[in-house]
């Protein structure tokens, strides 16, 4: 969703575009935003006033969204639902008087966003030891949320530990971990036996990259590799090779590698699940589009019919979307 949102920006305003932090954790889809004019930013005093700003998929502090909005320019706010969904409980959770025990990684923009909502109230937690280490009672009211990009073992680990510090602890009926991040690690875990080495596809600052690799040695790979692209892949890779990806790497990563890599027997895609998942795009990038493409249609003294803006958002997919700014 952020990255068909920024594309749309990009496509309705002359650059310089901002976007506060990276849109997503991955060099390559930067790097390509860059090339178009886009222009990353780590503190909102380096966006001009009025200029047109994006807020990345990661979330954003309330101080920061507030100061966006008030900088005098269009502001798209592209936050992953799931992150918002844990940016509401936090402040439902703290409100009611909870200690949030929130599972995530110190300095990951994710998490920075997250626990600025409510910082009296959460607890940051890493591993088990952390949840050990915390200065409170066992019958505090306690809930527990996480980064929605860390690996399943990761935090099923660290769940399980607060639960037996905290029995009466408060969780989610579901979990926050991303499903694009989790049918990942599922799928690896699938074939991971089967696999003399593993190539992972991703940034070293991506979450869920991380978690990939980490996924891959507790499966038994005896040899894991993360490359930002096919010329980074090793030479002597042999045997049987997997490759998956992070979530935000495009499609065509993984078929680069896979062609670098010249599978002499052919590759098997191994799907677990479908991911029939959709967010549509943000309501201020929707009325945004509908806006600029009324004021065309006016321009030409043509019917004003903006019912049909981005209704095909569903079937186009953001690696599509990439190849269509790379071209």
């Amino acid at each position: 969703m952020a990255i068909k949102a920024l594309a749309w920006m990009v496509r309705v305003f002359e650059p310089p575009v901002y976007c506060y932090h990276q849109i997503v954790h991955n060099e390559v889809v930067v790097d390509r935003f860059r090339h178009l004019g886009v222009r990353f930013v780590n503190d909102l005093s380096e966006v001009p006033e009025g200029a047109p700003l994006m807020l990345s998929a990661h979330g954003s502090a309330p101080e920061v969204v507030a100061a966006a909005r008030g900088n005098g320019g269009v502001v798209v706010d592209a936050v992953c639902p799931l992150v918002t969904k844990v940016h509401h409980e936090v402040k439902v959770r703290s409100n009611k008087g909870y200690n949030v025990v929130y599972v995530g990684h110190e300095g990951h923009d994710e998490a920075v966003g997250t626990m600025a909502v409510a910082p009296d109230s959460v607890r940051l937690v890493e591993s088990e030891a952390d949840v050990d280490a915390l200065d409170l009672a066992a019958d505090a009211p306690v809930a527990f949320l996480a980064q929605t990009t860390l690996s399943m073992d990761e935090w099923a680990g660290v769940r399980d530990a607060a639960h037996e510090r905290f029995p009466s602890m408060w969780m989610p009926t579901r979990s926050d971990l991303c499903f694009a991040t989790t049918n990942r690690q599922s799928a690896l875990k699938a074939i991971a036996k089967e696999a003399d080495a593993f190539v992972v596809i991703g940034s070293a600052n991506s979450s869920n990259t991380v978690a990939l690799e980490k996924t891959a040695w507790s499966a038994g790979c005896a040899r894991v590799v993360r490359v930002n692209g096919a010329d980074e892949v090793p030479g002597d890779l042999s045997g049987t090779v997997g490759v998956t990806a992070g979530a935000s790497a495009p499609e065509e990563l993984v078929w680069a590698v896979v062609n670098r890599l010249a599978p002499v027997k052919g590759a098997e895609v191994v799907a677990i699940t479908n991911e029939e998942e959709y967010f549509p795009p943000p309501r201020e990038l929707r009325d945004l589009v509908r806006g600029a493409v009324a004021a065309v249609r006016f321009s030409l003294i043509a019917p004003t019919d903006d019912e049909g803006v981005l209704t095909d958002d569903r079937v186009v997919a953001a690696s599509d979307v990439l190849d269509t700014l790379a071209g």
